[in-house]
């Protein structure tokens, strides 16, 4: 689609950032915070976000909520700490489970955690990154969106963050 309207595709490594990132969400709540990854890149889409000196969030009103967590939370792990990164997970109250048939571009398996407290969304996302194994989860608290542009049944709204 890109070549269709002559955008060029080019590689972070080639470029100072990007003036705007947009993409989507599973699920973002009134700070513009989210949770990314069903479709298993959110490792590399929060290093395009954090190139990017603007993250607009397109989505529909069923992804605005307002607590993170009913979304499983994807964390991609080394395939080898899998069932230490998934003890540990369950420790902090997550129920873990091995998405089957997927392998992220990185050659790295996930593991999606339902039923999470997602309270303190800066505070989980850390705290699961210092887990040994994992490489990045799909909660995005510190690549929160700038704007989210929200599709509802009167139409679109426009919102920053803290707005409703």
């Amino acid at each position: 689609m890109m070549a269709q309207y002559d955008i060029p595709e080019v590689s972070l490594n080639d470029v100072m950032g990007l003036a705007v990132y947009i993409d989507g969400a599973d699920e973002v709540n009134h700070m513009l915070q989210m949770i990314k990854g069903g479709g298993g890149a959110h490792l590399n889409e929060k290093v395009v976000a954090s190139a990017s000196d603007k993250f607009i969030c397109i989505a529909d009103e069923s992804k605005y909520v307002s607590r993170l967590g009913k979304f499983p939370l994807p964390v991609e792990v080394l395939p080898g700490a899998r069932s230490l990164v998934s003890r540990k997970l369950l420790a902090m109250g997550g129920q873990p489970e091995l998405r089957l048939d997927c392998t992220t571009f990185h050659g790295n398996q996930i593991v999606d955690v339902y039923d999470l407290n997602i309270d303190r969304p800066l505070t989980m996302e850390d705290e699961i990154n210092r887990i040994t194994g994992v490489l990045e989860n799909g909660i995005f608290a510190r690549n929160a969106a700038d704007l989210l542009i929200l599709g509802t049944e009167q139409g679109v709204k426009v919102i920053k963050p803290g707005q409703s």
